[in-house]
């Protein structure tokens, strides 16, 4: 008698009446029950320390992303693959929608040259507190396209073999669909390099002006500029191989 009272507390609906509860069970049996994946926790829906870490590990992977278009993120191209069948209209539609997404490439490189701007202001006071702030701004300009600090999580991604320098994810994204031959590219890969190696130039300046702040200014003032150069060049190349002004 107990058995069936407690049978009949689980009725799927408390306003069904008694003598109905063989059929609701059957309708309620018949419905499929959506399965939770094992990965979901339904207990605890606020974000965790455990989550926090892992949106810091995914950064560069977002940083790569942004940069891709949809099309190209779910079919990978290859210089040469609009050619291997003779039919040039495939890579003519790949580059029209590189052209509309490239905002995506560029937005970086803008804000990069903000930065340096600030970075600037900062480091004409020589004041300690507006060096090490003039350092930070540097070393964000430069999208961890210099050499990381030891034990960081960047110098550990390298140590993975994960790209971590978004201006070369910017310009390998932007020049996918030439050849490595193309003058265009290698242009660019030029303006990258040189990119690269003022920004680490720049932060060494920055690094003895920290140390001995009777360090020649003008040869902060010059870091700058030639970085800030650099910058430019490098963002005209990227427009080249995207083939906007």
């Amino acid at each position: 008698m107990e058995s069936s009272l407690m049978k009949m507390s689980v009725t799927p609906c408390s306003c069904i009446a008694p003598q109905d509860s063989s059929i609701t069970r059957q309708i309620v049996a018949s419905i499929p029950q959506p399965s939770l994946p094992s990965s979901i926790s339904v207990t605890n829906a606020s974000t965790s320390g455990s989550e926090l870490t892992r949106s810091v590990f995914s950064r560069s992977l977002i940083a790569l992303l942004s940069c891709f278009s949809l099309q190209e993120i779910l079919v990978p191209v290859h210089p040469a693959m609009a050619f291997s069948v003779g039919i040039s209209g495939p890579k003519e539609w790949l580059k029209n929608q590189k052209k509309k997404t490239s905002d995506f490439l560029i937005a970086p490189i803008i804000a990069s040259r903000k930065r340096l701007e600030s970075a600037v202001s900062f480091a004409e006071t020589a004041s300690p507190a507006d060096i090490e702030a003039a350092q930070k701004l540097v070393k964000s300009a430069a999208r961890d396209c210099i050499k990381p600090e030891d034990g960081s999580l960047v110098a550990f991604q390298q140590k993975t073999g994960v790209e971590v320098c978004t201006f070369r994810l910017i310009l390998k994204n932007a020049a996918s669909l030439l050849d490595d031959s193309d003058p265009v590219k290698l242009n660019a890969s030029l303006a990258l390099d040189n990119l690269i190696s003022s920004f680490t130039s720049l932060n060494d300046v920055l690094v003895g002006l920290s140390m001995n702040a009777d360090v020649n200014r003008m040869a902060v003032a010059d870091a700058f500029s030639e970085t800030n150069r650099a910058l430019d060049n490098f963002e005209k190349g990227v427009r080249e191989c995207l083939g906007i002004s």
